[in-house]
Order: structure tokens, then sequence, then C-alpha cells
């Protein structure tokens, strides 16, 4: 039992002695006292003052000198208006440690046949682009919150939908057969992806060409950008492939799977995976299914010229569009067909989409619509906005080619690494493979801390400088932390330190204020799952590597003569280490063992 649950559990026990009161220890939250004040935790006695008819002072203090004379976790006591600080006796962390050190499963809460089916989509990518920034953020957030959810218990199953149907790849398709000679990404020696890319951006020059050209002859932008000649060939070609025409559906065949292989290296190096891909290609049908099915059950209507509609007044938004007159869908029945896909394959209980707070309104829309058609998790489907990355220089653009490539980010990021790690001398003595190994870890450390560090919901700006330091808020720094930790514990073994009873050993501040901070990690995990948010991860583990880095200036632990202090300092490191792994794991971030 963690130290929190057992000042709960107490305080609770002491509210019934003192007032006859029955209070749920799940209720009592200790949190760390200030550094104003002396204890190690603080309990808030406002809720039992009223029922107790005396003052908060009181009230602290009767409840504080119950836990003294009757709980050995708590030694003395101080009361600051309504709020109870707890010293908890210093023998008493070694307890705390011990547990930890026992848990092979430290932070975690078992997945068990009961536990509930979460769904997480992310990525979400268009088949006419490789891989950016903006993805970079959107995957890295969606995986970590997979991780973070199967530690809190749940069974997870990660998604994608790709979205490869529509006129974005029908720009790119028409762009390949007129300007890049039947090239294969092989021959052109890029990856599928990125090849697929520029023909894109190749589109987009061309076509800005010639609306130029006719607004020049007199036409609005608005009539050149409808009658240019390439745009009316562009939806030529997405008419062909609706209809399903044999060239057209070859052709996008083709050059989707160049796109797919060049995703899939993207997502190797990043280090995540799906359990199950969709494709819109497939979903856009079955949402048009759904939709008439909604029509026939009068949950939906359909106006004059044939278009089918949903009618949100009552919740406060406006009607909404779900079939064109001509009888195409939008985006949202492709989602509500996707969302049928789904939960034909799997139980789900939760859904939850990681896509950009600029789908606030899509969200809000379609959790209505899933809620009236049926399906039982609609109404509280989880819409994990997050905000945009930019760069220093500011906002990116697709169709311009101005974003920053996924791939030459990542590898400019491990070169960084390389280059910053040997101008320190962190690589001294180190094999080349060893060297590369390390690069590797670092500088994709490096770019998922930095993405991850920030409050998702916020906007933030990615400066690849500042996130390659040894010192501070980093990847780098808590990676090289945890190393020096590994190289600590290496050398006791190699010095044939064993480990001895430290049950008896009294801990200074500075070793209690360590095993505190870890004893924190269940509930940094479980809030971190509950609120969907990576960033608690991240920063616990900095606020944790920066409490060990004092400890370890402070306190001698190779050259302490006494074994049994020494042993306990060796276990708070291995501890520590334990739990910088396992919160940069959920990150998704692996931690070198040497550096």
């Amino acid at each position: 039992m963690s130290i929190d649950n057992v000042i709960s559990a107490a305080v609770a026990k002491a509210v019934k002695a003192l007032y006859g009161i029955e209070a749920d220890p799940s209720a009592i939250s200790p949190q760390s006292t200030r550094k104003e004040f002396e204890g190690n935790l603080t309990v808030v006695v406002f809720p039992w003052v009223k029922a107790a008819r005396k003052s908060p002072e009181a009230v602290g203090n009767e409840i504080g000198q119950w836990l003294v004379d009757n709980e050995p976790a708590v030694s003395k006591f101080n009361v600051v208006k309504g709020f109870l600080n707890l010293v908890i006796t210093p023998t008493y962390w070694n307890n705390v440690l011990a547990a930890i050190e026992a848990d092979k499963e430290y932070g975690k809460t078992p997945v068990t046949a009961e536990s509930p089916l979460v769904m997480v989509e992310y990525s979400s990518p268009n088949t006419n682009k490789p891989l950016h920034l903006g993805h970079l953020r959107n995957i890295l957030l969606g995986y970590s919150l997979s991780r973070i959810l199967d530690a809190c218990g749940n069974k997870v199953v990660k998604t994608n939908i790709v979205n490869d149907r529509g006129i974005h790849i029908c720009k790119s398709m028409l762009a390949w057969l007129k300007w890049f000679d039947g090239k294969t990404p092989e021959q052109a020696g890029i990856k599928g992806d990125h090849l697929v890319g520029d023909c894109y951006v190749a589109f987009d020059k061309h076509y800005k060409a010639e609306v130029a050209a006719l607004v020049e002859k007199g036409m609005t932008k608005e009539e050149a950008e409808a009658e240019a000649p390439l745009m009316k060939e562009a939806r030529e070609m997405l008419r062909k492939w609706e209809a399903k025409d044999p060239k057209v559906r070859a052709l996008w065949e083709k050059m989707n799977t160049w796109v797919y292989a060049g995703f899939d290296a993207t997502y190797k190096r990043m280090g995540v995976d799906f359990d199950k891909i969709y494709y819109e290609s497939e979903t856009y049908l079955e949402g048009k299914d759904k939709v008439l099915e909604g029509l026939e059950k009068g949950v939906l209507y359909r106006r004059e010229d044939g278009s089918v509609w949903a009618d949100l007044t009552a919740d406060g938004l406006d009607h909404k569009l779900l079939l064109r007159s001509d009888g195409t869908s939008v985006y949202m029945t492709q989602d509500i067909g996707t969302a049928k896909l789904r939960f034909r394959d799997y139980p789900i209980d939760k859904m939850i989409y990681v896509v950009g707070n600029e789908q606030n309104y899509h969200f809000q829309v379609l959790s209505l619509l899933l809620d009236r058609l049926g399906f039982s998790w609609g109404k509280d489907l989880v819409h994990f906005s997050y905000g945009m990355v930019e760069l220093p220089e500011g906002k990116m653009k697709s169709r311009e080619g101005t974003v920053v490539d996924a791939d030459d980010l990542m590898a400019e990021m491990v070169s960084t690494a390389k280059e910053v790690s040997e101008s320190l001398g962190k690589l001294d003595g180190l094999s080349q493979e060893e060297i590369a190994n390390i690069a590797e870890t670092v500088g994709m450390g490096a770019l998922k801390y930095f993405l991850l560090k920030v409050d998702p919901r916020k906007n933030m700006t990615f400066n690849p400088k500042e996130s390659i330091d040894f010192n501070g808020n980093t990847g780098p720094f808590i990676q090289y932390t945890y190393a020096r930790i590994r190289s600590v514990l290496r050398r006791a073994a190699e010095a044939g330190y064993s480990r001895e009873d430290y049950a008896t050993v009294e801990p200074n501040e500075k070793e209690i204020a360590l095993i505190q901070r870890l004893s924190d990690y269940p509930s940094v995990v479980a809030e971190a799952g509950r609120s969907y948010s990576p960033a608690l991860i991240a920063n616990y583990v900095y606020d944790l590597v920066k409490e060990y880095n004092q400890f370890y200036h402070d306190c001698s632990i190779l050259r302490e003569e006494n074994a049994q202090v020494r042993s306990l300092r060796l276990a708070i490191s291995d501890a520590t280490a334990r739990v910088i792994a396992s919160g940069m794991a959920l990150l998704g971030i692996n931690v070198p063992e040497r550096m």
C-alpha cells in the first residue's frame, strides 16, 4: 500500500473514531507539504469541520494527535489553519522503498478480462504527402496515450484511419502522369511517400500558374480556380475513381502502395505501431449505408434537392450535411462508416480520437450523430484535442512544400545528437555501433520528449537546438541521468557490494525527498490516464531526475563506508532508474545503459 493510501485510510479511521463520521478513504487525497512548512504530507480537514462543530485548527490538532497515537507512519504534526501537515516517521520511508523495489510492475495496474476496451485513433495521414512535424506530435501523443491507458489497466487497441481517397490523391496522380516520366521511387532514389508528395507540390505549382493566367485574362480568382484545366482534370479523375475505372484504380493502388511503404519506414523509426488500420476508401460507403439507415429511422432528414441532413439545433448546434444531393459523402459520413466497422470489429467501451483542435466542432457533431445512430460509446467519445506545432519561423504549408518532413527531421535530430554527444565527450571509448545506437536513442528521445512535455492542449514551437541540450527539461538530460545511475549500479556490482538490510537506517532529508517522489509515480500515471496528458509523465520524470541529481551531489554512494546506508542509497538509485525507464517507456522513449 502506498504512503498516500496508508495516510488516507488512517485519517478515515481518525474521523470515525473522533466524530463518528464515515469518510471514504479514496476521497481523502494527501498532498506533498509545501516547502515552507514542516511535514511530508498535508491533509485538508475542512470537510469535517461542520460535523465536528469545531474550528479548523481544533479539528486538525485532534486528527493529528490521533494519528501520532495510533498510526506508526506518523511521527508528528502541525496545523496551519485547516491544513494538517504530517511528518512521516523517517524509517517508515524504508518500508515504502522496499515495497517499490519488490513491485516489478510498479506504477501499473494489471489488465484483466473485465478491463474496459479503449480504442485510440492517431496518425490519420493523407496519401498525397509524407508525414511531417504536425503528424509527429499527433502520432507521439496517440502512441504515448495508448501506453499510459494500458498502464492504467485498460485493454487498448491502437488504430489508424488513412485518408486514401478524394481530390487530393487525384492531384498527385495527375501530376505523376504529366510531369514525372513514369518514375518509380526506386528510379527517383527517394521514398514512395516523398515521391507522391513531390507530385502534390508540382500539381499546386502548375495549378496556381493556370489560375494566375486566367485572372490576367479577366476572370475573378474564384472563377479561375473553378475553370482551371488542371482542376477540371482532377475532378474528372475523381469521378472515374468513384466509378471504379480500371486504369484510374490501378494507378491509385500503385501510388498508394508506394506511400504505405514510406509510412511504414517512418513509423518504424519512430518506434510506433498500430493494431488495426482502416482506409477511407473502404469506410465511406459503410457511412452512406448508416446514414440511409438513420434516414429510415427518422433521426435524419432529406431536403428537396435530395441531400441528407441532421438537425442538431436542439443540442445548440446547427444543421449538418451528411450526403450531398448527388449522393456523395462528406468527411462526417466517412467517420460514421469507420465507427461502424470498428464497432463491428471490437467491443469498444470508449473511443478516443487524437485530432488537432481545429476539429473541435467536427467531433462535437460526430458524438451526437453516433449516439443517435445507436453507438453506445458515441455520446462519451473523447476528442483528444491538441494544439498545433510550429517552428520558430512560423506555420508550415503542405501544398507549398514548406512543411518539415518527419524523415528529414528525425535524421537531423540523430545527427545533431551525435555531434553534441561527441563534443561533450560522452561517446569516448565506444565502438561505432555503440555510437550509432546512442545517437539514435538520444536524437529520437530528444525529439519525442520535446513534443510530449508540453500540455497537449497548447500550441507549441518546436526548436530542434533546444531539444538536444544535456541540461534542463530535455530528453537527453533525463537519458544521461539514467545512464549515470546504471553506471553507479554496475560499479557497485563490480566492487562486490552486497545489499544489506536498510530497514533501521534513518534516511536523511534528501533520501526522504527522493523516496517520496518515487512514491508519487503510480498516482501520476493514474492522473495522466484520467486527464489524457503524457506531459504529466514527462514533467514528473524530469522532476525526479532533478531530485536524484541533487541527492547524487550531496550523498556519497559507492564511497559510503556504512554498508547499510550504502545499501539504502543503492536501493534508491535502482528504484529511481526503474521509474525513469518506466516513465520514459510510457512516452515511447528508450533510455541508454551507457552514455
